[in-house]
């Protein structure tokens, strides 16, 4: 691949750094402080093209190629990674996974009022007692003339509580496992799906996160998504666009360690010159810029594969990996850098530490992101 991004490229960069910077960044704090959903800022990307940047312009959105995807995330989640949480749910999960798997009609119909932000999106998979064993969904879907029955509950799901549309996985037929899924649309305007949001969050603060709660939901067929039997399919190439979007902003979250913590070691004084000076301040902002360096080039590797329509699972969940692991690591040393005022609001190197913790979690964690790497490595499968 080309190491030289294109001046189209460089553009959207430039775009989204300087709204982010503008629009996003001021407000963090309070919006942490005070868990504000950021509703706003979701108005006014809209207009940028930024709420559906991969998704064809003949649907609504930009038609961004994944490297740009990736650098618009970044420098959201460079900002803010509440917002940049918010932005990967609607398109990642969701726009990118009705471009893929839905109908002509799904798609004329969701996708331009998705990237317009008429309608906001949430995933709804993960469920009480069920979370990287999706194969093991206890939400049913039940058939009934021409529509569907749906009833169970899902937990942790952004934008769940402000969400206008969920797409939600359901077991059609328990006895037939992961090939017995099935994936289905659900407007809330229609199918009145009900929501409670979930609060006392250590990091993402600004980002919604709540239960979903499907009691009898009435869905037609029309608004499935893909066969039935194909939702367990479905839900793993949405969940590799999803680590796509949070390689991406960890990258931008480690990115912003490193912006803090130059800004306070260069202007910090002890023992007569700035603490940049000491030998092992500067080895904790050398190794954050090395281990950033290489987590947006993994980042990128992917991208690139997705833009040529090539497989990519692999290099994702590598890109996915590393960058989360090194997004936590550097927001660690930034608050060692930053010493006692690091763990304070002050600054926001703490509210860096809290939000990339969830990282190593969502969209498969750590642990499941080393079983799929190591399937590539030996061809033996230790999740099944």
């Amino acid at each position: 691949m080309d190491f030289e991004l294109s001046p189209e490229q460089q553009e959207i960069r430039k775009l989204a750094r300087e709204f982010a910077e503008k629009e996003i960044a001021p407000g963090a704090r309070e919006r942490d402080r005070t868990e504000m959903f950021p509703a706003d800022i979701l108005t006014k990307l809209a207009p940028l093209g930024l709420l559906g940047g991969p998704v064809p312009e003949a649907y609504g959105g930009h038609g961004l190629d994944y490297i740009s995807h990736a650098l618009v995330t970044e420098e959201i989640g460079r900002a803010d990674s509440s917002v940049r949480t918010t932005l990967s749910v609607q398109i990642s999960l969701v726009e990118l996974t009705i471009l893929k798997w839905g109908t002509e009609a799904q798609k004329k119909d969701f996708l331009p009022r998705l990237c317009r932000g008429e309608l906001i999106a949430c995933f709804g998979l993960t469920e009480p007692e069920v979370g990287s064993d999706v194969a093991k969904l206890r939400t049913s879907a039940k058939r009934d003339g021409t529509d569907w029955i749906l009833r169970g509950r899902k937990i942790w799901i952004s934008n769940g509580s402000v969400s206008g549309l969920a797409l939600v996985f359901a077991q059609t037929d328990p006895s037939k496992g992961h090939k017995g899924i099935a994936a289905f649309l659900l407007e809330r305007s229609k199918q009145n799906y009900g929501s409670q949001g979930l609060h006392g969050k250590l990091g993402l603060r600004s980002s919604d996160s709540s239960e979903l709660i499907l009691d009898d939901v009435r869905v037609p067929d029309a608004n499935r998504v893909g066969e039935v039997g194909e939702g367990f399919k479905i839900a793993m190439s949405a969940l590799d666009s999803g680590r796509y979007s949070v390689a991406a902003g960890a990258v931008g979250l480690a990115q912003a360690c490193i912006d803090a913590s130059v800004a306070y070691a260069t202007q910090r004084k002890t023992f007569g010159k700035p603490i940049a000076g000491h030998q092992l301040v500067a080895e904790m902002i050398a190794d954050m810029t090395v281990e950033t360096e290489a987590a947006r080039l993994l980042v990128w590797r992917a991208g690139d594969l997705k833009d040529k329509g090539r497989p990519n699972t692999r290099e994702t969940s590598i890109a996915k990996l590393y960058a989360t692991e090194a997004a936590q690591r550097a927001a660690d040393n930034a608050i060692q850098i930053h010493g006692g005022y690091g763990f304070s609001d002050e600054f926001p190197v703490e509210r860096y530490w809290r939000d990339a913790r969830v990282n190593r979690l969502y969209e498969g964690t750590t642990q499941i992101q080393k079983l799929i790497i190591s399937r590539f490595a030996t061809g033996i499968d230790a999740i099944s």
